[in-house]
């Protein structure tokens, strides 16, 4: 399967590393590739995240929790796309 990402999610992930590379750069390279490893996992298991319930349809909007980050994206024949992205002390609504 394919992974593509939303430019909410490319600006998502830009955010997340500029704001802990602030305080620690070490910490936020870390991040970027915890990151990048979890979604390409995604090519090979799509169903591994958990379904998102309040969704419209919940097997294809599923959450991918990576350590304190959760990965939203949207299951499709061919394709994977990787919605949002951001920390688990944001607010889900401002997703």
């Amino acid at each position: 399967m394919k992974i593509q990402y939303s430019p909410e999610a490319i600006n998502d992930l830009h955010r997340v590393v500029e704001f802990v590379e602030s305080e620690n750069p070490y910490a936020a390279r870390r991040i970027a590739v915890d990151l990048q490893e979890g979604m390409a996992k995604l090519a090979h298991f799509p169903q591994i995240g958990l379904p998102v319930l309040k969704a419209p349809d919940p097997e294809s909007i599923r959450d991918l929790y990576i350590s304190n980050y959760t990965v939203r994206y949207l299951l499709n024949q061919d394709t994977i796309y990787i919605l949002r992205v951001w920390h688990t002390k944001e607010s889900e609504k401002d997703q």
